[in-house]
């Protein structure tokens, strides 16, 4: 089981795995650790792992469980690529390097009612998280096609405001992102929540 205690472990497991790309990826691995609030940043505002290093936790966790269903599903699907796109999916929540995305929430009333330890930082940049994720990693890693849309469609088809989210993917989506979605619906709501 996953937790801060193996964390730094799990988490340095996943860079073993890479092929071809692997000189880009670390690269970028020490360019977030450096720059932006990758390594102590939340998963969300008031949700899941609302905690320093929540981020990375769910992070490592939705890797791990990708490679899983992977191996059971999609053999073919190479290490490389499952790390790449289910541990990056969410590296938009750093926000920009020097401006994070979250920030510690200082209103007694939200920390105590709503268990809003950390609030969205005003200052950021408005940009639908996945994209972001997407933007940050494309600058310093090559991606593929599959990858690029497993990270920009990770959270599936969901109904939000009036309308629905990707749906541009319905009935479009690759193997890779079905299984970095799945692995991240389930790190959330079985790993993390703790759903039966």
């Amino acid at each position: 089981m996953l937790s801060l205690d193996n964390l730094g472990a799990r988490y340095g497991e996943l860079f073993e795995l890479l092929g071809e790309r692997k000189a880009q990826v670390l690269a970028f691995k020490e360019y977030i650790e450096r720059e932006t609030s990758w390594l102590t940043a939340p998963a969300s505002t008031r949700f899941h792992l609302n905690i320093e290093r929540g981020l990375l936790l769910h992070s490592v966790g939705v890797a791990c469980n990708a490679l899983g269903i992977r191996d059971l599903f999609a053999p073919d699907i190479p290490d490389e690529s499952i790390v790449i796109a289910a541990l990056f999916h969410d590296l938009g929540k750093v926000g920009y390097p020097g401006k994070p995305y979250y920030l510690r929430n200082d209103v007694q009333w939200e920390i105590t009612k709503r268990n809003m330890t950390y609030k969205v930082n005003p200052e950021a940049t408005t940009m639908n998280l996945a994209v972001r994720s997407l933007y940050l990693i494309s600058n310093r890693v090559e991606l593929t096609e599959d990858e690029a849309q497993a990270i920009v469609a990770h959270d599936g088809i969901y109904p939000v405001s009036g309308g629905v989210n990707n749906l541009d993917y319905h009935h479009k989506e690759c193997r890779l992102q079905m299984i970095v979605h799945f692995a991240d619906k389930w790190t959330a709501a079985v790993d993390e929540e703790g759903r039966q």
